[in-house]
């Protein structure tokens, strides 16, 4: 039987970008727990962030990488991101990969907020993760499998060692998969809140199993807020892409008056933590916030999957305003890695948004993302094809039927309770009173015995809210540690950066559990 020699899981770019730098090298396989285009890149409206243009340079995007980071950034994985991006970038091109020109043929480059110069790359004008995505696919195709629908609940270790991951399907069948390597780009976890841009498969379920599994875990304070959702009917119904603020479009009250004037010298274009107080700030005090984009020539031309939504919905374009919210958006911390995305588990790498390099700091900087899972993707796979011992099998790979046990389900929440805490008392604005409130509502739960025991017997809804607690219980739990305010974690409480906690990190492992048995 051929036994997988890697295996990924997660269907977005970092996922790909891994395989497609690898699959020359080693056998690969991707698991994915839902269909393969149900990743928040494939949503990914904004671009892909690069300094290739004459007038720009790797070192100015680099300092404004820095400065939304809030200074809590590791500057060699910036250095990286920034230097390398620009290879990876002109590497697809040359592969066929198309991005947005203007009308002489060169490339357009975009501006998004917290960038000093305009180096952002768009594909099929908002599209921009759905084609890099849809371009791997393609690369892939026939080469790489991609098994969807199988959802990855434990990964496997022996002798300190990931071995590879135990899934289950729809059937509730187990299946056991071993590999020499075992690559993690799950996402982040933005659907634990009420309003998210993300996917509805986002739930952290990467950054739980690899804190089931043993691994460190790093930075789960730190979540950045989008400011812009569209708003309908009381929801947030789809991201409106930072490019549109990029292309002049100015946030207003109700009564026109403008949101981000004083308040920063970017104003409209400040980091995204600070436009996302700024907006949370007029809503609590009662006010309504539209983007107005009337000053945007050819808005349906330039940006076609927000004018359709907005149409979806019935919020007519060409009034000039669309109705918007902040809402959870990205992950800068998750699961520790070093430059070439190792996990503290041998054999275990992360890359994507599930892993923490450090690159983001505290903030994460508009249109970084991509680049970082195209980056980070590549330097993991190089790291796997020259450093992973060759394949043993550790048992043999085969399904059973799931076990007839006894199941105490009863007692676990439904996930829009775990959304309502987290956005209530862990949100944009926290303070001691509500992350306490916060802590001894997820505390409730035998998190200890979901850490350390087999989930085999639970459902995969119900792993998925099981992952769901542990890692709002991290990122609560992280927020009271951090008694400042930085980047994507704010405090009313202590509503400053301290010197004490400057480049400090919060690390976390299951073992910690044991004190709350």
């Amino acid at each position: 039987m051929v036994e997988n020699e890697v295996i990924i899981v997660g269907s977005g770019i970092a996922a790909l970008t891994t395989a497609y730098y690898l699959h020359e090298h080693k056998n690969v396989i991707i698991f994915t727990k839902r269909k393969k285009e149900e990743s928040n890149s494939w949503l990914a409206q904004g671009g892909v962030a690069s300094a290739i243009s004459t007038e720009d340079h790797w070192q100015c995007h680099f300092h404004d990488t820095i400065a939304a980071g809030c200074c809590h950034n590791d500057e060699k994985m910036v250095e990286l991101l920034v230097r390398e991006g620009p290879k990876r970038i002109r590497e697809w091109i040359e592969a066929g990969l198309r991005f947005d020109t203007k009308e002489d043929g060169s490339l357009h480059f975009g501006r998004e907020g917290g960038h000093g110069k305009r180096r952002i790359l768009h594909a099929g004008g908002d599209q921009t993760g759905r084609e890099i995505v849809a371009f791997l696919f393609k690369k892939l195709a026939g080469r790489v499998p991609i098994i969807e629908d199988e959802y990855v609940m434990e990964l496997l270790v022996e002798q300190g060692r990931c071995v590879g991951i135990k899934t289950k399907n729809r059937s509730g069948q187990i299946a056991f998969h071993y590999a020499s390597a075992v690559v993690l780009a799950a996402g982040g976890c933005a659907g634990i809140y009420a309003f998210s841009s993300n996917s509805q498969t986002v739930t952290g379920d990467g950054v739980a199993l690899a804190y089931r599994a043993g691994a460190k875990i790093a930075d789960m304070e730190f979540i950045q807020f989008h400011p812009t959702m569209l708003l309908a009917d009381g929801k947030a119904v789809g991201l409106i892409s930072e490019a549109v603020r990029g292309e002049g479009a100015v946030l207003v009250t109700e009564d026109g008056r403008k949101v981000m004037e004083s308040v920063h010298p970017l104003r409209d274009l400040a980091p995204r933590d600070i436009v996302a107080r700024a907006i949370y700030t007029e809503i609590q005090r009662g006010h309504r916030v539209y983007l107005d984009v009337s000053m945007i020539a050819h808005f349906r031309e330039r940006f076609p999957t927000i004018a359709k939504r907005c149409q979806s919905y019935g919020i007519d374009i060409d009034k000039g305003r669309i109705p918007i919210v902040p809402g959870a958006h990205f992950l800068m911390g998750g699961i520790h890695v070093n430059d070439r995305g190792q996990t503290s588990i041998e054999g275990l790498y992360a890359v994507g948004e599930v892993a923490c390099t450090g690159v983001h700091g505290a903030n994460r900087l508009a249109s970084n993302s991509l680049l970082e899972g195209m980056v980070f993707g590549e330097r993991a796979a190089k790291a796997i094809q020259n450093e992973t011992a060759s394949f043993t099998p550790f048992r043999q790979k085969g399904h059973h039927a799931l076990a007839d046990e006894k199941r105490d389900a009863n007692g676990l929440p439904d996930i829009s309770e775990i959304q309502t805490i987290m956005s209530t008392y862990v949100g944009i604005v926290r303070d001691e009173q509500g992350l306490q409130y916060a802590k001894k509502w997820f505390e409730q739960f035998p998190l200890s015995y979901f850490a350390n025991s087999s989930l085999d017997h639970f459902s995969i809804h119900e792993i998925a809210i099981i992952h769901m607690l542990l890692t709002g219980w991290l990122v609560t739990t992280s927020a009271l540690q951090r008694t400042e305010s930085r980047g994507g974690h704010y405090r009313s409480d202590y509503p400053f950066e301290r010197k004490q906690w400057e480049r400090r990190r919060i690390w976390r492992t299951k073992s910690e559990l044991n004190v709350i048995v």
